[in-house]
C-alpha cells in the first residue's frame, strides 16, 4: 500500500511558497529524507524547470518508488541511496530541500547533515530546511513542547533542534543563515546559503 504522510499533504503548499523563491534560478535539487516521496512528485510537478532528486535510507525505498511510479513527469530521479552519515550521492547540487528531519535524528546526525550538504551544495546554493525548531533555548509553542517530550520518550537522542545550535553548526560549514520564514502550525523554514 502506498505510504502516505498527513503532514506532507498539509504543509507543501506553504513550502512551495516558500521554496520557490529561492530554486528560481536552481535546475538540480536533492531533497534529504524523502520519506513517503509526496513532496518529491507535489515539488516536480510545481517547478517543472527543476529536476528533482529524491533521497533517502534504502528502507524507506519501496514507498518513494510507488509514489514516483505514478508521476507522469520526467524531472524526477531516485530514489538515491541517502544516510547522512554513511552515504551521500556523488554529485553537487544547486539547492537542497529537507522537511522534517533534524528533529528525527541524532545531533551527529544533524552534524553529518549539515556537513554533508556543505560538500554537495554549490556555491551561493540555498539549503532549505522544514521543521520544528526552539529559539534561543525556548519552545516557540506548548504543542512543540509537547511533541518534543513525545520525540524523547521515544528516541532520547532526538527532539527539536535550537535555531543558535544550527546556526553555531552551519558557520562551521560554510552555510550562512539568510532567512527565517514562518509557517503554519508552530513550524519554520530556515534558509541556509553556501559561502
Amino acid at each position: 500500500m502506498k505510504p502516505f504522510s498527513d503532514a506532507c499533504e498539509e504543509n507543501k503548499v506553504p513550502i512551495l511558497n516558500v521554496i520557490t523563491q529561492y530554486f528560481s534560478t536552481a535546475s538540480h535539487i536533492l531533497e534529504i529524507g524523502s520519506g513517503t516521496g509526496q513532496h518529491a512528485v507535489f515539488f516536480a510537478e510545481q517547478l517543472p524547470q527543476l529536476h528533482w532528486y529524491s533521497s533517502d535510507q534504502a528502507i524507506y525505498h519501496a514507498g518513494i518508488k510507488e509514489w514516483l511510479a505514478d508521476y507522469k513527469g520526467s524531472n524526477i530521479s531516485g530514489p538515491l541511496e541517502l544516510d547522512v552519515r554513511k552515504t551521500w550521492p556523488d554529485k553537487i547540487y544547486d539547492g537542497v530541500f529537507s522537511a522534517n528531519t533534524a528533529h528525527i535524528m541524532s545531533w551527529p546526525e544533524v552534524e553529518s547533515m549539515f556537513t554533508g550538504v556543505s560538500q554537495h551544495l554549490s556555491l551561493n546554493g540555498y539549503f532549505c530546511l522544514y521543521g520544528p525548531f526552539n529559539h534561543d533555548g525556548e519552545y516557540t509553542s506548548a504543542s512543540n513542547e509537547r511533541f518534543d517530550q513525545f520525540l524523547k520518550a521515544r528516541d532520547p537522542l532526538s527532539g527539536i533542534r535550537d535555531q543558535r545550535d544550527l546556526k553555531n553548526l552551519a558557520d562551521k560549514c560554510d552555510l550562512k543563515l539568510v532567512n527565517d520564514h514562518e509557517m503554519p502550525v508552530n513550524n519554520r523554514t530556515l534558509i541556509w546559503q553556501k559561502i
